[in-house]
C-alpha cells in the first residue's frame, strides 16, 4: 500500500451519501456504512456472529410487545453525518412507518462483535451517545458477554467525547431488561452461539 502523508479526507453527510446510493455508484450487495462522514467497508461475518445477530433479533421480538420493529442490519439515521446499520435495533412503530427515511431514534442498538470489538466500543458507542440512543448493548463473542451501555451523554452536555454514564458487564447466565420493555427478561446465553 502506498502511504499518502498528509492528506486531506472529503467527509460525506448523510444525505449525499444518500444520493450516491440512489444513483446506484456502489455495487449491489456492498456492505457500507456510513459512520461520522466516513464510508466505513462492513466486515463479513463468519457463522458465529450470524447466528448472534439472529438469536439476539429472536429474543427481542419475544421481549418487545406489538407497536415495536425489530431491524436486523438496517440503516438509522443518526444525524446528518451517521447512517449506521447496526446488527439489530429496536424502534418505535411497524415496518411500514418508515416508507420516507429511516428511523431517527431507537429505543435500542445491537452490534455483535467479535472482530469488530474495538470499533464497537471506540468508534459506534460515541455515535449511538451522541445521538442519545438510550441503550447500546454489545454482544461480546470474545469475552462471552453482554456489554449493557446505559445513560448518553450527547450533543446537550457537549464533552469531549460523548459517551454513556452506565456501562454494565453481564456475564453468560446474567440477565439484561431492556429500558424499554421492563418486563422483559432476557438471559445473555439466549443471545450467544
Amino acid at each position: 500500500m502506498i502511504a499518502l502523508p498528509d492528506v486531506v479526507t472529503r467527509r460525506w453527510t448523510r444525505a449525499e451519501y444518500e444520493r450516491l446510493i440512489d444513483l446506484g455508484v456502489f455495487r449491489p450487495g456492498e456492505r457500507l456504512e456510513l459512520l461520522a462522514g466516513v464510508m466505513v467497508v462492513r466486515e463479513p461475518q463468519g457463522s458465529g456472529h450470524a447466528m448472534a445477530v439472529q438469536l439476539v433479533q429472536e429474543a427481542l421480538q419475544r421481549a418487545f410487545a406489538s407497536g415495536w420493529a425489530v431491524r436486523v442490519q438496517l440503516p438509522i439515521a443518526l444525524d446528518d453525518e451517521s447512517e449506521p446499520e447496526p446488527d439489530v435495533a429496536v424502534v418505535r412503530g411497524h415496518a411500514r412507518d418508515y416508507p420516507d427515511g429511516h428511523p431517527t431514534e431507537p429505543v435500542l442498538v445491537v452490534e455483535v462483535a467479535d472482530s469488530t470489538l474495538r470499533l464497537d466500543r471506540r468508534a459506534k458507542l460515541p455515535l449511538y451517545a451522541r445521538a442519545r440512543v438510550p441503550e447500546y448493548w454489545i454482544v461480546n463473542l470474545v469475552g462471552r458477554v453482554l456489554e449493557v451501555h446505559r445513560a448518553p451523554t450527547g450533543p446537550v452536555e457537549a464533552p469531549a467525547e460523548p459517551r454513556y454514564g452506565e456501562r454494565v458487564v453481564i456475564a453468560h447466565e446474567g440477565v439484561v431488561r431492556p429500558l424499554a420493555a421492563p418486563a422483559a427478561e432476557i438471559t445473555v446465553a439466549d443471545l450467544l452461539p
